[in-house]
Protein backbone atom coordinates (compact mmCIF):
# COMPACT_ATOMS: atom_id res chain seq x y z
CA UNK A 1 0.00 0.00 0.00
CA UNK A 2 2.91 2.35 1.17
CA UNK A 3 4.26 2.00 -2.78
CA UNK A 4 1.20 2.70 -4.37
CA UNK A 5 0.70 5.56 -2.05
CA UNK A 6 4.00 6.98 -3.14
CA UNK A 7 3.36 6.43 -6.77
CA UNK A 8 0.23 8.11 -6.64
CA UNK A 9 1.90 11.51 -4.64
CA UNK A 10 4.79 11.19 -6.62
CA UNK A 11 2.65 11.44 -10.16
CA UNK A 12 0.68 14.60 -8.25
CA UNK A 13 4.80 16.13 -7.47
CA UNK A 14 5.76 15.35 -11.26
CA UNK A 15 2.10 16.98 -12.78
CA UNK A 16 3.20 20.21 -10.18
CA UNK A 17 6.47 20.33 -12.08
CA UNK A 18 5.16 19.88 -15.93
CA UNK A 19 3.38 23.04 -15.67
CA UNK A 20 6.75 25.06 -14.27
CA UNK A 21 8.43 27.02 -16.86
CA UNK A 22 12.45 25.87 -17.62
CA UNK A 23 13.72 28.94 -15.82
CA UNK A 24 11.55 27.20 -12.96
CA UNK A 25 13.21 23.58 -12.36
CA UNK A 26 13.61 23.36 -8.84
CA UNK A 27 16.87 22.95 -7.38
CA UNK A 28 18.29 20.23 -5.45
CA UNK A 29 17.05 21.22 -1.95
CA UNK A 30 13.24 21.85 -3.23
CA UNK A 31 13.12 18.69 -4.20
CA UNK A 32 14.14 17.34 -0.92
CA UNK A 33 11.63 19.27 0.44
CA UNK A 34 9.16 17.97 -1.71
CA UNK A 35 10.27 14.92 -0.72
CA UNK A 36 9.15 15.10 2.83
CA UNK A 37 6.40 16.40 1.82
CA UNK A 38 5.26 13.30 0.12
CA UNK A 39 6.94 11.38 2.95
CA UNK A 40 4.30 13.07 5.22
CA UNK A 41 1.61 12.81 3.15
CA UNK A 42 2.24 9.31 3.35
CA UNK A 43 2.79 8.62 6.86
CA UNK A 44 -0.96 11.10 7.38
CA UNK A 45 -2.79 8.61 5.04
CA UNK A 46 -1.44 5.91 6.33
CA UNK A 47 -2.77 7.09 9.94
CA UNK A 48 -6.00 7.61 8.96
CA UNK A 49 -6.78 4.09 7.08
CA UNK A 50 -5.67 2.50 10.71
CA UNK A 51 -8.36 5.05 12.46
CA UNK A 52 -10.98 4.62 9.94
CA UNK A 53 -10.63 0.17 10.79
CA UNK A 54 -13.93 0.35 13.71
CA UNK A 55 -13.59 -3.52 13.74
CA UNK A 56 -12.66 -4.51 16.95
CA UNK A 57 -10.06 -7.50 16.89
CA UNK A 58 -11.03 -10.81 17.58
CA UNK A 59 -8.76 -11.32 21.16
CA UNK A 60 -10.93 -8.69 22.56
CA UNK A 61 -14.46 -10.83 22.22
CA UNK A 62 -14.10 -13.90 23.31
CA UNK A 63 -11.11 -15.27 24.78
CA UNK A 64 -9.98 -17.89 27.99
CA UNK A 65 -8.10 -17.58 30.77
CA UNK A 66 -6.78 -21.43 32.21
CA UNK A 67 -5.63 -20.06 35.38
CA UNK A 68 -8.89 -18.05 36.17
CA UNK A 69 -11.20 -20.96 34.97
CA UNK A 70 -9.50 -23.50 37.47
CA UNK A 71 -9.61 -20.98 40.30
CA UNK A 72 -13.57 -20.65 39.79
CA UNK A 73 -14.41 -24.13 38.97
CA UNK A 74 -11.91 -25.44 41.82
CA UNK A 75 -14.35 -27.38 44.40
CA UNK A 76 -11.57 -27.44 46.94
CA UNK A 77 -11.17 -24.05 47.66
CA UNK A 78 -13.15 -20.78 48.00
CA UNK A 79 -15.79 -23.02 47.41
CA UNK A 80 -18.52 -20.30 48.16
CA UNK A 81 -16.85 -17.15 47.13
CA UNK A 82 -16.61 -17.18 43.43
CA UNK A 83 -18.26 -14.26 43.11
CA UNK A 84 -15.45 -12.69 44.79
CA UNK A 85 -12.65 -14.29 42.85
CA UNK A 86 -14.38 -12.90 39.87
CA UNK A 87 -14.65 -9.50 41.02
CA UNK A 88 -11.24 -9.40 41.87
CA UNK A 89 -9.93 -10.89 38.41
CA UNK A 90 -11.85 -7.93 36.74
CA UNK A 91 -10.32 -5.46 39.14
CA UNK A 92 -6.88 -7.21 38.20
CA UNK A 93 -7.31 -7.11 34.56
CA UNK A 94 -7.40 -10.94 34.05
CA UNK A 95 -10.59 -11.06 32.19
CA UNK A 96 -9.70 -8.66 29.33
CA UNK A 97 -11.58 -10.18 26.77
CA UNK A 98 -15.96 -9.54 26.65
CA UNK A 99 -16.37 -13.07 26.80
CA UNK A 100 -14.09 -15.31 28.70
CA UNK A 101 -14.93 -18.95 27.84
CA UNK A 102 -13.32 -22.49 29.33
CA UNK A 103 -13.65 -25.24 31.59
CA UNK A 104 -12.27 -28.56 33.13
CA UNK A 105 -11.71 -31.77 33.29
CA UNK A 106 -11.70 -33.95 36.45
CA UNK A 107 -10.00 -37.83 35.85
CA UNK A 108 -8.82 -40.33 38.30
CA UNK A 109 -7.80 -43.85 38.80
CA UNK A 110 -8.62 -45.15 42.02
CA UNK A 111 -8.91 -48.87 44.32
CA UNK A 112 -11.18 -48.67 47.36
CA UNK A 113 -11.34 -52.19 49.97
CA UNK A 114 -13.82 -52.20 52.86
CA UNK A 115 -14.64 -54.63 55.49
CA UNK A 116 -18.38 -54.77 54.96
CA UNK A 117 -19.66 -56.05 51.03
CA UNK A 118 -20.68 -52.58 49.02
CA UNK A 119 -20.28 -50.29 52.43
CA UNK A 120 -18.25 -47.83 50.99
CA UNK A 121 -17.82 -45.13 52.92
CA UNK A 122 -15.26 -42.63 50.62
CA UNK A 123 -17.67 -39.61 49.79
CA UNK A 124 -17.03 -38.37 46.45
CA UNK A 125 -18.45 -41.02 45.41
CA UNK A 126 -22.25 -42.14 45.74
CA UNK A 127 -22.36 -44.72 48.33
CA UNK A 128 -24.89 -47.22 46.86
CA UNK A 129 -24.53 -50.84 45.86
CA UNK A 130 -25.77 -49.67 42.09
CA UNK A 131 -21.74 -48.10 41.75
CA UNK A 132 -19.88 -50.52 43.76
CA UNK A 133 -20.44 -53.84 44.39
CA UNK A 134 -17.84 -56.68 46.59
CA UNK A 135 -15.44 -55.60 49.19
CA UNK A 136 -12.90 -54.45 46.64
CA UNK A 137 -13.60 -51.91 44.10
CA UNK A 138 -11.07 -50.18 41.06
CA UNK A 139 -11.74 -47.42 38.69
CA UNK A 140 -10.78 -45.39 35.91
CA UNK A 141 -13.07 -42.62 35.13
CA UNK A 142 -13.92 -39.16 34.32
CA UNK A 143 -15.15 -37.96 38.01
CA UNK A 144 -16.24 -34.34 36.62
CA UNK A 145 -16.10 -32.36 33.96
CA UNK A 146 -17.35 -28.47 33.64
CA UNK A 147 -17.87 -25.61 30.66
CA UNK A 148 -18.28 -21.99 31.82
CA UNK A 149 -18.30 -18.62 30.31
CA UNK A 150 -17.76 -15.34 31.78
CA UNK A 151 -19.47 -12.56 30.12
CA UNK A 152 -18.48 -8.77 30.76
CA UNK A 153 -21.73 -6.76 29.89
CA UNK A 154 -20.90 -3.80 31.61
CA UNK A 155 -18.08 -1.91 33.63
CA UNK A 156 -20.05 -3.09 36.55
CA UNK A 157 -22.74 -6.03 35.01
CA UNK A 158 -20.96 -9.54 34.63
CA UNK A 159 -22.92 -12.88 33.59
CA UNK A 160 -21.76 -16.28 34.81
CA UNK A 161 -22.89 -19.90 33.58
CA UNK A 162 -21.62 -23.00 34.38
CA UNK A 163 -22.57 -26.99 33.29
CA UNK A 164 -21.43 -29.57 34.91
CA UNK A 165 -20.89 -33.54 33.63
CA UNK A 166 -20.94 -35.42 37.44
CA UNK A 167 -21.29 -39.23 36.94
CA UNK A 168 -20.01 -40.14 40.15
CA UNK A 169 -21.92 -37.77 41.79
CA UNK A 170 -25.12 -37.18 40.32
CA UNK A 171 -28.12 -38.12 42.16
CA UNK A 172 -30.18 -40.79 39.67
CA UNK A 173 -31.19 -43.18 41.86
CA UNK A 174 -30.79 -46.81 40.65
CA UNK A 175 -28.18 -45.92 37.74
CA UNK A 176 -24.62 -46.83 36.98
CA UNK A 177 -22.04 -44.12 36.11
CA UNK A 178 -22.92 -45.98 33.16
CA UNK A 179 -26.08 -45.23 33.45
CA UNK A 180 -28.36 -42.47 31.15
CA UNK A 181 -29.60 -40.70 34.11
CA UNK A 182 -25.76 -40.34 35.83
CA UNK A 183 -24.47 -39.07 32.46
CA UNK A 184 -26.13 -35.87 31.89
CA UNK A 185 -25.26 -32.50 31.92
CA UNK A 186 -26.92 -29.33 33.67
CA UNK A 187 -26.29 -25.85 34.82
CA UNK A 188 -24.70 -26.10 37.77
CA UNK A 189 -24.38 -22.36 38.21
CA UNK A 190 -25.71 -19.35 36.62
CA UNK A 191 -26.36 -15.62 37.16
CA UNK A 192 -25.72 -12.13 36.93
CA UNK A 193 -23.52 -10.33 38.90
CA UNK A 194 -23.20 -6.49 40.03
CA UNK A 195 -20.14 -5.06 40.91
CA UNK A 196 -16.99 -3.17 40.23
CA UNK A 197 -14.17 -3.39 43.43
CA UNK A 198 -12.38 -0.55 41.45
CA UNK A 199 -15.32 2.04 42.33
CA UNK A 200 -17.19 -0.16 45.01
CA UNK A 201 -16.74 -2.33 48.20
CA UNK A 202 -20.58 -3.19 47.46
CA UNK A 203 -21.64 -6.13 45.04
CA UNK A 204 -24.85 -8.02 44.40
CA UNK A 205 -25.77 -11.40 42.50
CA UNK A 206 -29.16 -12.99 41.81
CA UNK A 207 -29.73 -16.64 39.63
CA UNK A 208 -28.67 -20.13 41.28
CA UNK A 209 -25.55 -19.79 43.55
CA UNK A 210 -23.53 -20.94 46.28
CA UNK A 211 -24.68 -20.50 49.71
CA UNK A 212 -22.75 -18.37 51.73
CA UNK A 213 -22.60 -20.43 54.77
CA UNK A 214 -19.22 -21.52 56.46
CA UNK A 215 -15.92 -21.77 54.78
CA UNK A 216 -16.18 -25.92 53.62
CA UNK A 217 -12.83 -25.61 51.68
CA UNK A 218 -10.63 -27.67 52.23
CA UNK A 219 -6.65 -28.45 52.43
CA UNK A 220 -6.95 -31.68 50.47
CA UNK A 221 -5.82 -32.00 47.00
CA UNK A 222 -8.92 -33.73 46.08
CA UNK A 223 -11.69 -35.01 48.60
CA UNK A 224 -13.66 -32.50 50.05
CA UNK A 225 -14.30 -32.61 54.08
CA UNK A 226 -17.24 -33.73 55.55
CA UNK A 227 -18.33 -30.47 56.31
CA UNK A 228 -18.46 -29.49 52.79
CA UNK A 229 -21.16 -32.71 52.18
CA UNK A 230 -22.80 -31.92 55.38
CA UNK A 231 -23.39 -28.47 54.93
CA UNK A 232 -22.34 -26.64 51.42
CA UNK A 233 -25.60 -25.53 49.76
CA UNK A 234 -26.42 -24.71 46.15
CA UNK A 235 -29.93 -22.69 45.43
CA UNK A 236 -31.97 -19.75 43.95
CA UNK A 237 -31.77 -16.25 45.61
CA UNK A 238 -30.13 -13.32 45.77
CA UNK A 239 -26.97 -12.37 47.24
CA UNK A 240 -25.87 -8.75 48.82
CA UNK A 241 -22.14 -8.48 50.02
CA UNK A 242 -19.42 -5.99 51.28
CA UNK A 243 -15.94 -6.96 50.16
CA UNK A 244 -13.14 -4.94 52.13
CA UNK A 245 -9.29 -4.73 52.41
CA UNK A 246 -10.16 -7.21 55.80
CA UNK A 247 -13.81 -7.61 55.92
CA UNK A 248 -15.97 -9.64 53.71
CA UNK A 249 -20.03 -10.09 55.16
CA UNK A 250 -22.81 -11.65 52.53
CA UNK A 251 -26.11 -12.05 52.80
CA UNK A 252 -28.37 -14.08 51.11
CA UNK A 253 -32.15 -14.46 50.79
CA UNK A 254 -32.65 -18.29 49.51
CA UNK A 255 -35.62 -19.49 47.70
CA UNK A 256 -37.43 -21.73 50.26
CA UNK A 257 -38.63 -25.34 49.63
CA UNK A 258 -36.13 -27.82 48.40
CA UNK A 259 -33.43 -27.08 47.14
CA UNK A 260 -30.37 -28.21 45.47
CA UNK A 261 -28.22 -28.35 48.46
CA UNK A 262 -28.49 -27.90 52.29
CA UNK A 263 -31.19 -25.96 52.15
CA UNK A 264 -34.53 -26.90 53.30
CA UNK A 265 -38.20 -24.47 54.42
CA UNK A 266 -41.72 -25.62 54.54
CA UNK A 267 -43.85 -23.74 52.05
CA UNK A 268 -47.72 -22.90 52.42
CA UNK A 269 -50.04 -24.16 54.85
CA UNK A 270 -49.44 -27.74 53.89
CA UNK A 271 -45.65 -27.52 54.71
CA UNK A 272 -44.48 -28.82 51.26
CA UNK A 273 -41.26 -28.35 49.55
CA UNK A 274 -42.34 -26.65 46.45
CA UNK A 275 -40.49 -23.71 46.43
CA UNK A 276 -42.19 -21.03 45.63
CA UNK A 277 -42.08 -18.50 48.49
CA UNK A 278 -38.73 -16.57 49.77
CA UNK A 279 -38.35 -17.65 52.90
CA UNK A 280 -35.11 -18.82 53.94
CA UNK A 281 -31.85 -17.23 54.24
CA UNK A 282 -28.12 -16.91 55.22
CA UNK A 283 -25.65 -14.73 56.48
CA UNK A 284 -21.69 -14.62 56.48
CA UNK A 285 -19.03 -12.28 57.80
CA UNK A 286 -15.23 -12.99 58.23
CA UNK A 287 -12.24 -10.89 58.81
CA UNK A 288 -8.57 -11.06 57.93
CA UNK A 289 -5.90 -10.33 60.38
CA UNK A 290 -2.58 -9.47 59.76
CA UNK A 291 0.09 -11.48 62.21
CA UNK A 292 3.83 -10.93 62.46
CA UNK A 293 4.04 -14.93 60.42
CA UNK A 294 0.99 -14.46 58.01
CA UNK A 295 -2.84 -13.90 58.11
CA UNK A 296 -5.63 -15.43 59.69
CA UNK A 297 -9.18 -15.80 58.31
CA UNK A 298 -11.54 -15.77 61.16
CA UNK A 299 -15.62 -16.00 60.55
CA UNK A 300 -19.21 -16.74 61.52
CA UNK A 301 -22.16 -17.95 59.43
CA UNK A 302 -25.78 -18.86 60.20
CA UNK A 303 -28.82 -20.33 58.03
CA UNK A 304 -32.08 -20.30 58.84
CA UNK A 305 -33.14 -23.69 57.09
CA UNK A 306 -30.63 -26.47 56.07
CA UNK A 307 -31.45 -29.52 54.70
CA UNK A 308 -31.60 -31.41 57.87
CA UNK A 309 -35.70 -30.70 58.50
CA UNK A 310 -37.24 -34.11 57.23
CA UNK A 311 -38.82 -36.44 59.92
CA UNK A 312 -38.03 -40.10 59.44
CA UNK A 313 -38.42 -41.39 57.14
CA UNK A 314 -35.07 -39.12 55.44
CA UNK A 315 -35.36 -38.62 52.14
CA UNK A 316 -33.20 -35.88 49.88
CA UNK A 317 -35.47 -32.78 48.91
CA UNK A 318 -38.33 -33.90 51.28
CA UNK A 319 -40.77 -31.71 52.62
CA UNK A 320 -40.52 -31.00 56.33
CA UNK A 321 -42.85 -29.76 59.12
CA UNK A 322 -40.40 -26.69 60.11
CA UNK A 323 -36.88 -25.18 59.65
CA UNK A 324 -33.88 -26.41 61.06
CA UNK A 325 -30.92 -23.92 61.68
CA UNK A 326 -27.75 -24.21 61.83
CA UNK A 327 -24.38 -21.97 62.66
CA UNK A 328 -20.93 -21.96 61.68
CA UNK A 329 -17.27 -21.02 63.00
CA UNK A 330 -14.12 -21.66 60.90
CA UNK A 331 -10.75 -20.35 60.57
CA UNK A 332 -7.80 -20.46 58.24
CA UNK A 333 -4.27 -19.67 58.58
CA UNK A 334 -1.82 -18.74 55.92
CA UNK A 335 2.19 -17.76 56.30
CA UNK A 336 3.25 -18.53 52.32
CA UNK A 337 3.92 -22.05 52.48
CA UNK A 338 1.49 -23.48 56.08
CA UNK A 339 -2.39 -23.61 55.41
CA UNK A 340 -4.36 -24.58 58.44
CA UNK A 341 -7.99 -24.56 58.58
CA UNK A 342 -10.40 -25.58 61.20
CA UNK A 343 -14.26 -25.44 60.66
CA UNK A 344 -17.43 -26.44 63.22
CA UNK A 345 -20.92 -26.31 62.14
CA UNK A 346 -24.19 -27.35 64.09
CA UNK A 347 -27.42 -27.57 63.38
CA UNK A 348 -29.02 -25.64 66.35
CA UNK A 349 -32.36 -27.39 66.70
CA UNK A 350 -32.60 -31.95 66.61
CA UNK A 351 -32.70 -33.37 63.41
CA UNK A 352 -35.88 -35.13 63.73
CA UNK A 353 -35.30 -37.72 60.78
CA UNK A 354 -31.63 -39.03 63.37
CA UNK A 355 -34.53 -41.19 65.58
CA UNK A 356 -36.73 -44.04 64.09
CA UNK A 357 -39.99 -44.32 65.90
CA UNK A 358 -41.09 -47.51 63.75
CA UNK A 359 -38.23 -50.22 64.74
CA UNK A 360 -38.26 -51.58 68.17
CA UNK A 361 -34.44 -52.39 68.45
CA UNK A 362 -33.81 -48.69 67.66
CA UNK A 363 -35.88 -47.32 70.81
CA UNK A 364 -33.19 -46.01 72.80
CA UNK A 365 -31.99 -43.59 69.94
CA UNK A 366 -33.22 -40.17 70.22
CA UNK A 367 -32.95 -37.17 67.76
CA UNK A 368 -30.03 -35.27 67.73
CA UNK A 369 -28.18 -32.25 65.97
CA UNK A 370 -25.79 -32.93 63.16
CA UNK A 371 -22.86 -31.50 64.53
CA UNK A 372 -19.33 -31.50 61.77
CA UNK A 373 -16.01 -30.48 62.18
CA UNK A 374 -12.83 -30.48 60.46
CA UNK A 375 -9.26 -29.69 60.79
CA UNK A 376 -6.18 -29.91 58.38
CA UNK A 377 -2.80 -28.50 57.24
CA UNK A 378 -0.88 -28.56 54.12
CA UNK A 379 2.71 -27.12 53.80
CA UNK A 380 4.20 -26.43 50.25
CA UNK A 381 7.47 -28.66 49.98
CA UNK A 382 10.39 -27.74 47.86
CA UNK A 383 11.66 -31.02 45.73
CA UNK A 384 13.24 -29.25 43.53
CA UNK A 385 10.96 -28.81 40.81
CA UNK A 386 9.77 -25.69 39.17
CA UNK A 387 7.08 -24.99 41.83
CA UNK A 388 6.56 -26.53 44.94
CA UNK A 389 4.38 -29.85 46.57
CA UNK A 390 1.79 -29.23 48.70
CA UNK A 391 1.58 -32.23 51.21
CA UNK A 392 -1.86 -31.83 53.08
CA UNK A 393 -3.40 -33.91 56.31
CA UNK A 394 -7.04 -33.98 57.01
CA UNK A 395 -9.45 -34.90 59.44
CA UNK A 396 -12.98 -34.59 59.29
CA UNK A 397 -16.43 -36.22 61.36
CA UNK A 398 -20.08 -35.67 60.92
CA UNK A 399 -22.42 -36.82 63.83
CA UNK A 400 -25.71 -37.84 62.82
CA UNK A 401 -27.09 -40.15 64.98
CA UNK A 402 -27.59 -40.92 68.94
CA UNK A 403 -24.30 -42.70 70.57
CA UNK A 404 -24.43 -46.36 69.91
CA UNK A 405 -26.56 -46.06 66.52
CA UNK A 406 -25.56 -47.11 63.56
CA UNK A 407 -26.07 -43.82 61.53
CA UNK A 408 -24.22 -42.23 64.79
CA UNK A 409 -21.01 -40.96 62.70
CA UNK A 410 -18.80 -41.01 59.98
CA UNK A 411 -14.66 -40.26 59.92
CA UNK A 412 -12.29 -39.45 57.20
CA UNK A 413 -8.62 -39.29 57.17
CA UNK A 414 -6.80 -38.02 54.15
CA UNK A 415 -3.38 -37.96 53.28
CA UNK A 416 -2.63 -36.11 50.63
CA UNK A 417 0.14 -34.81 48.21
CA UNK A 418 -0.31 -32.44 44.90
CA UNK A 419 1.79 -30.64 41.94
CA UNK A 420 0.70 -27.16 39.91
CA UNK A 421 3.35 -26.95 36.97
CA UNK A 422 0.63 -24.11 36.19
CA UNK A 423 -2.22 -22.26 37.30
CA UNK A 424 -4.43 -24.13 35.21
CA UNK A 425 -3.18 -28.19 35.83
CA UNK A 426 -3.11 -29.84 39.25
CA UNK A 427 -1.42 -33.86 39.69
CA UNK A 428 -2.86 -35.04 43.02
CA UNK A 429 -2.47 -37.98 45.16
CA UNK A 430 -4.53 -39.40 47.89
CA UNK A 431 -4.81 -42.10 50.77
CA UNK A 432 -7.95 -41.87 52.44
CA UNK A 433 -9.70 -43.37 55.18
CA UNK A 434 -13.25 -43.56 56.45
CA UNK A 435 -14.87 -45.24 59.17
CA UNK A 436 -18.47 -45.71 59.35
CA UNK A 437 -20.72 -45.71 56.20
CA UNK A 438 -23.64 -43.46 57.06
CA UNK A 439 -25.49 -42.17 53.91
CA UNK A 440 -27.87 -39.08 54.88
CA UNK A 441 -30.28 -40.62 52.67
CA UNK A 442 -32.07 -42.87 54.72
CA UNK A 443 -29.74 -42.84 57.50
CA UNK A 444 -31.61 -44.06 59.82
CA UNK A 445 -34.13 -46.41 58.27
CA UNK A 446 -36.92 -46.98 56.03
CA UNK A 447 -34.75 -47.28 52.44
CA UNK A 448 -36.48 -49.35 49.77
CA UNK A 449 -35.28 -53.15 49.71
CA UNK A 450 -32.37 -52.56 47.10
CA UNK A 451 -32.46 -56.81 46.66
CA UNK A 452 -35.97 -56.89 46.02
CA UNK A 453 -36.51 -59.35 48.86
CA UNK A 454 -39.00 -58.27 50.37
CA UNK A 455 -41.61 -57.60 47.32
CA UNK A 456 -44.55 -57.12 49.78
CA UNK A 457 -42.63 -54.79 52.57
CA UNK A 458 -41.79 -51.50 50.59
CA UNK A 459 -39.60 -50.10 53.05
CA UNK A 460 -37.16 -51.60 55.38
CA UNK A 461 -37.27 -49.89 58.75
CA UNK A 462 -33.75 -51.25 60.34
CA UNK A 463 -31.18 -48.77 59.30
CA UNK A 464 -28.79 -49.36 56.32
CA UNK A 465 -25.74 -47.17 58.21
CA UNK A 466 -22.92 -49.34 59.22
CA UNK A 467 -20.76 -47.79 62.16
CA UNK A 468 -18.32 -50.38 61.72
CA UNK A 469 -17.62 -50.16 58.09
CA UNK A 470 -14.22 -49.10 57.25
CA UNK A 471 -12.79 -48.06 53.85
CA UNK A 472 -9.19 -47.64 52.76
CA UNK A 473 -8.47 -45.98 49.18
CA UNK A 474 -5.70 -44.55 47.18
CA UNK A 475 -6.57 -42.63 44.22
CA UNK A 476 -4.54 -40.74 41.39
CA UNK A 477 -5.96 -38.09 39.46
CA UNK A 478 -5.53 -34.59 37.08
CA UNK A 479 -7.12 -31.60 37.16
CA UNK A 480 -6.83 -29.41 34.24
CA UNK A 481 -8.73 -26.16 32.97
CA UNK A 482 -8.50 -24.33 30.63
Amino acid sequence: MRNNLLKLISLSLLGSLSVSTAAETPSNEALFEMYKAATAKIAALEASIAESKTEAPAEDLVGSNGAYNFKVLDHSRDTNTKQLLQLQALRDGELKQKITFGGQITALVNYQKSNIDTKFGWLMRHPTASNQIGKTVSEAVVHSSNLNLTARLTDNLTAYAELLYNPEQNFASGSTITGLPRNNVNMRRAYLLYGNLADSNVYASLGKMDIPFGLNDTVSPFTNSTNWHSFAGLAYGGLLGYAGDKLHVRAMAIQGGAQFRNANTPVGEDDTAVPSLLNNYAIDANYSFDLESGSLLAGLSYQYGTAYCQEYVVKHFRACKDNVDAASVYTRYENGRLTLLSEFAETLAEWPGTANPNFPAYAGFEAVKNFTWTVGASYAYDFGLKNNVDLSIEFSEYIAGDKGAPWEKQEQLVLGASYMPTGNVKYFAEIVQAVGWVPLNFLSGGHMDPNNEQPNVPFLHESWSEADAKTSLIAFGVQAAF
